[in-house]
């Protein structure tokens, strides 16, 4: 059975840890690239904040799984991982993406066009991407971390945010509030761990709209399915189609200074 203090104190203790370590992990790896190239801008860029977010999931992982076995439960129980419904599974993910993948492009269109108007589409080259975030490091590097980031970041940060956000935290919320407050609360939280990865201060209001938009919509997906595997391959998908990118950072390092 479950203590109702670790309810109280991880429901919302865990993913507020999370957002901690992301932000540690942002803020060091700008140390350690700053010391490298000096005057590189804060927070580090997508291809590097993708490795960094490597311990951090390990963390959470391990962290969520120690929780859940106090709670009687397991990973493989909540993820609802069943080998054969993975197709079925995949295909429900594929359907996830499209239907909140609408709603958080509007929300960043929205927040973009409030802020500049009818210049929208032209501020979205600099609202989010920032030359000066990118430091100058040699092609072999590059080509090390984008690999790693491709690698890693699907397969490990898109499992693990499920299960602490919905799995963990919306799962035990419910408990004991509204199911509304149950999906928000985490919903919020997600969205505030995005603040360290926006490349500019318009864009952190627009990471946090869309990712809460995106949140809200996972959650009530949660609530409907009872299980993560859908969301899992949804969330998948979109950090591999944000990971893939990366790929093409080292042949544009050489060539740059070629």
């Amino acid at each position: 059975m479950s203590d109702p203090r670790t309810i109280s104190k991880w429901a919302i203790g865990l993913p507020l840890l999370r957002v901690a370590l992301v932000a540690a992990a942002s803020a060091l790896t700008w140390l350690v690239i700053s010391g490298i190239d000096p005057g590189v801008a804060f927070p580090p860029p997508p291809v590097i904040a993708v490795v960094a977010m490597v311990p951090v999931n390990v963390v959470c992982l391990v962290l969520v799984a120690r929780l859940l076995r106090r709670d009687g439960r397991t990973l493989r129980e909540v993820l609802g991982y069943e080998p054969r419904r993975i197709g079925t599974d995949l295909l429900w993910g594929l359907l996830w993406v499209v239907v909140m993948y609408l709603p958080f492009a509007g929300a960043i269109i929205l927040v973009v066009w409030l802020q500049h108007g009818d210049q929208v589409f032209v501020a979205m080259e600099t609202v989010f991407f920032d030359p000066a975030s990118i430091p100058s490091l040699d092609p072999v590097v590059w080509t090390v971390i984008a690999v790693v980031g491709v690698l890693t970041f699907a397969p490990l940060n898109a499992p693990v945010e499920e299960l602490v956000y919905r799995g963990w935290s919306q799962g035990m919320l419910a408990r004991r509030m509204p199911m509304i407050v149950a999906i928000v609360l985490p919903a919020a939280i997600f969205a505030l761990q995005h603040v360290w990865y926006a490349p500019s201060p318009d864009a952190v209001v627009a990471f946090v709209c869309a990712f809460f938009v995106w949140g809200v919509g996972s959650g009530l997906i949660y609530r409907l399915q009872g299980r993560l595997m859908p969301l899992v391959f949804a969330h998948g998908l979109v950090n591999l189609v944000f990971s893939l990118p990366a790929l093409a950072i080292p042949f544009l390092a050489a060539s740059i200074g070629a």
